[in-house]
Parts: C-alpha cells; sequence; structure tokens
C-alpha cells in the first residue's frame, strides 16, 4: 500500500466524516466502497480502527448528552452478536454478508416508515444492537440500525449517543478481529493517516449540523440508510 493512494483514500475518509459529524453516522458508507475497491487489504480493519477517532473528536467537541439505558442494552446485544459477525468474515464471501446485510437495513427501513414506529425501547435496542455487532465486525458498517434505533432523538443527542455507541462497538469490533488474526499493521497505519481528513470533515459539517432540525434529522438518517444498504449490496456484488 503506498502512500498516496492512503492519501487519496482519506479524501473518501473526510467525505464520509462530513456526513457521520452532520447526521451521527456515515462514514463508513461513503469511505467503505471506496477503500474495498482501492485497498481491500484494509477491510475492515482500517475503518474499524478508524472508528475510535471520530466519535472521540465529537465527544470532545460537543459533550455527552447521551440516552443510556437503551444504549446499554444494545451495547450488551452487541457484544453477544460480534463474534458471529467475525466468524461470517471467515467462513462467508463479502458478497453473500453485503446482500443479507443489505436486504435487512432496507426492510427495517420500510417497517419504520410504513407500519413500525420504532422507539429506543429495550426490546428494539437488543435487536439494534444484535444486528449491529453483525454487521459492524464483518462489514465495519454498524451504524444504520443504531441509527434507526434513536431516529426520533433529538438531533444532538442521537449524535452524541451514536458516537458513545461507535467508541464502545469499534472496541468489540477490535478485539473479535485481533483475535481471530484479522488486523495488522497496515490498518493502524491507514487508520492514523486518515485521522486529519477526519478532523476536516468534522470542521467542514458544521453549518449543515446547526441546520438540521429534528424533523430533517429523521428524514436524513432514514434516506442515508437506504443509501447504506444500496452501498452494501453493490459493494458486495462487485466483489
Amino acid at each position: 500500500m503506498t502512500w498516496t493512494v492512503l492519501l487519496l483514500l482519506g479524501l473518501a475518509i473526510a467525505a464520509g466524516a462530513f456526513i457521520q459529524s452532520a447526521i451521527g453516522f456515515g462514514i463508513n458508507v461513503v469511505a467503505g466502497p471506496i477503500v474495498l475497491l482501492a485497498a481491500p487489504d484494509l477491510m475492515p480493519g482500517a475503518l474499524v480502527l478508524g472508528g475510535f477517532i471520530l466519535p472521540l473528536i465529537q465527544i470532545a467537541r460537543e459533550g455527552l448528552d447521551v440516552a443510556w439505558r437503551p444504549l446499554g442494552w444494545s451495547i450488551l446485544a452487541r457484544a453477544l452478536t460480534t463474534p458471529i459477525g467475525v466468524w461470517l468474515v471467515l467462513v462467508l464471501s463479502p458478497s453473500q454478508i453485503g446482500i443479507v446485510l443489505g436486504a435487512v437495513i432496507l426492510l427495517t427501513v420500510a417497517l419504520s416508515i410504513w407500519s413500525l414506529d420504532i422507539r429506543a425501547t429495550v426490546p428494539n435496542a437488543l435487536v439494534a444492537g444484535a444486528l449491529s455487532g453483525i454487521s459492524g465486525a464483518s462489514a465495519a458498517v454498524g451504524g444504520p440500525f443504531t441509527a434507526i434505533l434513536f431516529q426520533h432523538e433529538p438531533p444532538a443527542r442521537m449524535r452524541s449517543t451514536l458516537a458513545v455507541s461507535f467508541l464502545l462497538g469499534s472496541a468489540l469490533s477490535t478485539i473479535g478481529l485481533a483475535q481471530a488474526g484479522a488486523l495488522g499493521w497496515s490498518d493502524l497505519r491507514a487508520a492514523l493517516v486518515w485521522a486529519p481528513f477526519m478532523v476536516v470533515g468534522y470542521a467542514a459539517s458544521g453549518r449543515l449540523r446547526r441546520r438540521l432540525a429534528e424533523s430533517g434529522m429523521r428524514t436524513a438518517v432514514l434516506a442515508f440508510c437506504v443509501i447504506a444498504a444500496c452501498v452494501i449490496v453493490i459493494r458486495a456484488l462487485a466483489a
């Protein structure tokens, strides 16, 4: 992996950081397909390790306003299902993983829009956490399910809650991938090189972050979940 490729991939990381800083998630949805095409050996390890950086920036700048109770149950479920995601990395092809995850995300969004009023209750938190554990470890995309869980929270609380969720989720995924031998020094190097690009993406999102009202936030989250699902499926089919 050359430094030129790493730096060019940093532009995709910056774009993803811009989206995540505004609506709470999205960095790996934006950057993941590009990293997969340009440097497949960095998937999912480099993105999982990079998952620590932007949430720390968000918490440092915006403070903590977290829906702790549903988040706690979500993280518990994620801890239990992360090994399943690691196992899927070892036994299934990327296309098989991606198609299933994309379909589940699209179904969840459809239910949220047309039939179910998904709120941050304990049962919903357990389901969202379980799905995030599998998708986060297998495809480095754990945000959509958690974002749907907290879609009705005020924008600032949603972003803060998701930031804490990503910190803890990244820790679980890192432990699982490390135990499976799926992390290397190249992943750590890439994550560190991309850190300044995340700072740039966060800084650039300030105006959009301030303008998103609660109703607009929910629409943006659900729309980007659909984009996430489509990206995952397309990425899987191209693998």
